[in-house]
């Protein structure tokens, strides 16, 4: 019996930068089973290598490299070893990031630490779509550019405006992709992530004067879990995304209506 066949990905691979843990690694579960080989970029070896056995059940190629987004030469050449190893990218997930910290107000901020959260979150996102667009470019065969954002990017994050910023920053570059790349048959979307439970946001989610104020604004009352981005990964890498562009989905639990 037929069936629609869309959302497979058999024979496509996907990139997917701080894909050992958290929403990456939820994504990187669901287009492994949706049949795509994956290879996924995380600065620590040591949960690259968990997230590889995690994955390993899906029965798909599998690859892992440690990188550091925040550094040019870095990206360029492990997505020429991820080239070499994989054949091709069809889908760039530009995934990696770090959280500002929250604790010093604005006029305290330095800085250095200004630039930290930059050099990963935006710089980084920079140095990997460019790679990947280049690329998928010249293969002329189409492709796919996905951002995670934040839902900081529309919503006022205080004492965290750098991470603000740059999650502001991703969203415009995400749709200037999409209009740029469109010629070639890429789609560019973006990703905003409410209050997920990650170890980016461990410290938080785990303090529970936070917790009573926060979960009782998300409408379905608990964190978000790095497995709720399977199928918006699914959706946005498969062929049933095809004229969909320029978008920014938000995936909160509701938090921002209420």
């Amino acid at each position: 019996m037929s069936g629609y066949k869309a959302f497979d990905l058999t024979g496509q691979v996907a990139l997917i930068t701080g894909g050992n843990s958290g929403i990456g690694l939820g994504m990187a579960q669901a287009v492994a089973e949706a049949g795509a080989d994956v290879v996924i970029w995380g600065t620590n070896a040591e949960k690259n290598a968990k997230a590889l056995a995690q994955l390993a059940p899906s029965g798909r190629k599998l690859r892992a490299f440690q990188c550091d987004v925040s550094k040019e030469s870095e990206v360029e050449e492990v997505f020429a070893k991820s080239l070499a190893e994989m054949g091709k990218i069809d889908a760039c997930f530009a995934n990696a990031g770090v959280g500002g910290g929250g604790k010093k107000s604005f006029v305290e901020m330095t800085a250095d630490e200004w630039r930290r959260v930059m050099a990963v979150n935006l710089d980084g996102a920079f140095y990997t779509f460019r790679a990947a667009a280049r690329h998928l470019v010249e293969r002329g065969q189409g492709g796919r550019l996905i951002g995670t954002a934040s839902l900081a990017a529309i919503e006022g994050a205080a004492r965290n405006e750098h991470y603000g910023a740059t999650k502001g920053g991703m969203v415009s570059m995400i749709r200037a992709l999409a209009v740029e790349f469109a010629r070639y048959g890429i789609t560019a979307n973006a990703v905003l992530p409410g209050w997920i439970a990650t170890d980016m946001t461990a410290g938080l989610t785990s303090n529970e004067k936070f917790a009573s104020h926060v979960l009782q604004r998300v409408p379905m009352r608990r964190w978000g879990e790095g497995e709720d981005f399977g199928g918006i990964a699914v959706y946005l890498m498969s062929r049933a995304s095809a004229f969909h562009t320029g978008d920014s989905f938000l995936i909160d639990g509701g938090y921002a209506l209420y």
